[in-house]
């Protein structure tokens, strides 16, 4: 893959640098600094953008608002989101303009590359890949919004591993039921979010997902 990296601190560019290379891809820009980004994205367009929230010049959203212009520019652009911290509002602003090929991840799970590499991979194919950590404090602010208040207890677990960008393979086998049930409960959880089955297996996942971290009333694909 074609990738553009934003990130100011220079050991954690190098070293994305290095492991992305390593992996068989091609970093085809580097960016330090907010204003930097969107040009070189323009410039490139990647096949995917991993890019830190936190940038210069004032260390507050310059990553997600050039994640945000460039979505505009690209839409189909996938976008890998950087952070330190979980901060649900920039997260929840990124979801907002449409799940698909968005990752959030915090920045300690670069350090777990095959899962690092994994998220880039579901990404870079129109998937999600949000940080467990991000699912869990946007869910607790959405616990009780609109039609999610009708799933069960086991639905809301499984669209919360479906939030995380998990297969359903392994839904299945860190719930310890089978692949049979887990998909039973996906089709339940797309009749109850209104989803029909023609809007495509993959774009109803992702339109499940935004809906559970959302907390929308209702969805038109």
């Amino acid at each position: 893959m074609r990738i553009v990296i934003a990130e100011d601190n220079a050991l954690l560019r190098e070293g994305l640098i290095l492991l992305l290379t390593s992996s068989g891809h091609e970093v085809v820009a580097d960016a330090a600094a907010g204003p930097e980004i969107l040009p070189a994205l323009l410039e490139h367009r990647p096949d995917v953008a991993v890019l830190d929230v936190r940038l210069p010049p004032t260390f507050r959203d310059e990553g997600l608002r050039a994640a945000l212009a460039a979505r505009a520019e690209l839409p189909d652009l996938p976008i890998l989101v950087l952070s330190q911290y979980v901060e649900e509002t920039y997260a929840a602003e990124l979801l907002a303009r449409g799940a698909r090929g968005i990752g959030y991840l915090l920045k300690d799970r670069v350090g777990r590359v095959e899962q690092f590499l994994e998220a880039l991979d579901r990404v870079a194919a129109g998937g999600t890949a949000l940080d467990p950590e991000v699912v869990t404090q946007l869910l607790t602010r959405k616990s009780s919004a609109g039609p999610l208040q009708s799933l069960t207890a086991r639905e809301r677990e499984v669209l919360e591993h479906m939030a995380q960008g998990k297969a359903n393979a392994t839904i299945a086998a860190e719930l310890t039921v089978s692949e049979r049930a887990v998909s039973k409960h996906i089709g339940s959880i797309f009749a109850k979010l209104g989803l029909e089955p023609d809007d495509g297996a993959v774009h109803r996942r992702v339109l499940a997902v935004l809906a559970y971290l959302e907390g929308r009333d209702g969805f038109t694909p």
